[in-house]
């Protein structure tokens, strides 16, 4: 029998759930007081499932993995390959992630993990930095158009020069592109003249 106590706790979390494309945090409970015990009665009953630490979701839902990557992975943001895929700046979808991490972070995990890193200076890290939708309708991290056209750029010799094309060509005549932006990151990276280079000769 489930006490009507239980059952509003019950019904929160599937509001939660139902709010959050399926996916939901420990963290998520703490923020509105409800036991933890409440997840382990709707995982006995077989409606949500562990992901990882500290991530449920319900089992008739689609495992948001690129939400889930940045929960457990706090520090990173998506970039590079992974962010012209975001953008629709490529028609390719990467095999693997692209992530910036500050300089000085250290995962064991996340370095087995078979994904593509990149260390940035801890000034320059959150340059250009937003929230977005993931492909499953949660908000992830990821670098804004300017400051990707920058990271491939800056890293063109780590990144495949068919997606450097690709993406440049569709930065370019792309209607939410801000040169400006993109002439202030370059001069912070001190990629200058690389950037107006590409860029002049597509413009």
């Amino acid at each position: 029998m489930v006490v009507k106590h239980e059952l509003s706790q019950l019904e929160r979390i599937r509001k939660l759930l139902d709010g959050q494309h399926g996916t939901l945090l420990t963290s998520d409970l703490a923020k509105f007081n409800i036991p933890r015990i409440y997840l382990s009665i709707m995982e006995h009953n077989g409606e949500i499932e562990r992901v990882s630490r500290g991530i449920y979701r319900l089992v008739a839902s689609i495992d948001d993995e690129m939400f889930t990557f940045q929960v457990r992975y706090k520090s990173s943001i998506f970039s590079h390959e992974t962010a012209l895929y975001l953008h629709d700046l490529t028609d390719r979808t990467p095999l693997s992630y692209s992530i910036s991490i500050p300089d000085g972070y250290h995962s064991i995990s996340l370095n087995e993990s078979g994904h593509k890193m990149f260390y940035v200076n801890r000034e320059l890290f959150a340059l250009g930095v937003i929230l977005m939708k993931s492909p499953h309708g949660n908000e992830i991290r990821t670098t804004n158009l300017e400051r990707t056209i920058c990271d491939v750029l800056r890293s063109r010799n780590q990144v495949d020069v068919q997606f450097v094309n690709e993406a440049l060509k569709k930065y370019i005549v792309h209607k939410e592109k801000n040169i400006d932006q993109l002439y202030n990151y370059a001069s912070r990276f001190r990629i200058q003249k690389i950037v107006r280079t590409y860029i002049e000769i597509l413009l």
